[in-house]
């Protein structure tokens, strides 16, 4: 299995890729805390189907000290009492930012209430950006049928 594109030979694509990376380092040194931003871009890639973004962020989330109970569980994280008051409130936020289309109406005032109470300004602007840079990633690499299996931890950061 190959993807359709070298993304990092490609120069129109190497030059799109690389500002995509700054987008994501800034998220990364943003004030939202690590674990979540790894359970929210772990989760948005379920809902879309990445493989590749799923192998990513399930290998860098564990390599950063995630159980493996939390990481089986993201994708039921409605029923799971492994995850904090904040992070159910990034995730329901991740989820309806990532389902725009289902729910006709974006993200609900009761999500953003929701996760207004956990998070400040600044970690709020984090998420909202995370959750749009990983469905923009999410659809390039399903586009590009990028493999999934062989991500080593730390490749892109």
């Amino acid at each position: 299995m190959n993807a359709r594109l070298n993304l990092i030979a490609d120069p129109t694509a190497a030059k799109a890729f690389k500002h995509f990376m700054a987008a994501g380092k800034t998220v990364k040194d943003s004030p939202l805390p690590a674990s979540t931003q790894e359970l929210v871009a772990l989760r948005v890639s379920q809902i879309n189907g990445c493989a590749f973004c799923i192998d990513m962020h399930t290998k860098d989330a564990a390599a950063a000290g995630e159980s493996s109970v939390r990481l089986n569980l993201v994708v039921a994280w409605r029923e799971a009492t492994v995850f904090t008051d904040a992070e159910r409130a990034a995730l329901a936020l991740a989820e309806e930012g990532t389902r725009v289309a289902d729910a006709g109406e974006g993200v609900s005032d009761e999500v953003w209430e929701l996760a207004s109470k956990h998070y400040d300004e600044e970690q709020l602007a984090a998420l909202v950006i995370l959750v749009s840079f990983m469905n923009a990633v999410n659809r390039l690499n399903i586009i590009n049928q990028q493999p999934a299996g062989d991500y080593e931890v730390g490749q892109f950061h």
